[in-house]
């Protein structure tokens, strides 16, 4: 029998690679990947490519989008622009970030791209409704993100409304299935479920080896270290990663 047709964005990184894995388990799956001129692009697009293959999405398209990078405004798109490296606070401020995250408050990190999500969800629409697939699904995640306002429910809420007023039949969702999780359950949800989480990438600022220190990195190894789990890509040298439920760690 057939199953239902759905397109997953996929980035490459831990989320949407875990997001991947579970929609391929019970979906006939698409993904959609975006090259919008980030700084590790090439990277990413090869992450993207391998977790295709590994998880058996019957197609990745690649789409090209400069005009975030015209735009600007991001780190992650602007060089001028530094990457910032995580606070090293741990859990305490991140918590305090995400609660003004949810009430709408608070300061957004360079880090974010301006309403880039909107773009993403757009393009994987339309797809969605050439495909006749009946969900676009994207791995947000707000509890353990860095308080990006398109991370939340509402976000995704209202983007759901827009697709019904705004398609041909107003029937395609956008699932957000780890939305609610913590970081280090994605981890354990993805081991789970096979993911292939040693070709994901989550570096917001290096290629060949992980730099250990932007805020994506330091979410990642926190996330790893909390599930007991060794992150298995390549970090620079001397970020250690460890496993809190095996004992061991690794200096790279």
């Amino acid at each position: 029998m057939s199953r239902p047709r759905a397109v997953v964005c996929l980035s490459g990184g831990m989320d949407s690679t875990v997001c991947a894995a579970l929609a391929a388990r019970d979906h006939e799956c698409y993904g959609l990947h975006f090259s919008y001129g980030q700084r590790t692009q090439a990277r990413e697009l090869r992450a993207a490519q391998e977790v295709a293959r590994a998880v058996g999405l019957q197609e990745l398209m690649v789409l090209e989008m400069d005009l975030l990078r015209r735009i600007g405004g991001s780190a992650l798109t602007d060089i001028r622009i530094a990457v910032p490296e995580a606070n090293g606070s741990g859990e305490g401020l991140r918590e305090g970030a995400r609660g003004s995250a949810e009430r709408g408050l608070g300061e957004v990190p360079v880090t974010y791209v301006p309403f880039r999500n909107a773009h993403f969800l757009s393009a994987a629409v339309s797809w969605a409704e050439v495909l006749g697939a009946e969900s676009v699904s994207i791995g947000a995640v707000e509890q353990d993100s860095s308080g990006y306002p398109d991370c939340r429910p509402a976000y995704y809420e209202a983007f759901n409304e827009l697709i019904r007023r705004g398609t041909k039949e107003g029937r395609i969702r956008v699932e957000t299935p780890l939305i609610h999780l913590r970081k280090r359950e994605i981890v354990r949800l993805g081991v789970e479920l096979g993911a292939p989480l040693h070709v994901s990438w989550s570096c917001y600022a290096g290629e060949t080896e992980a730099c250990g220190v932007c805020e994506s990195c330091d979410l990642r190894l926190r996330a790893f270290s909390a599930a007991g789990v060794v992150d298995p890509i390549p970090y620079a040298k001397g970020v250690v990663t460890r496993s809190i439920a095996e004992g061991d760690s690794m200096a790279r």
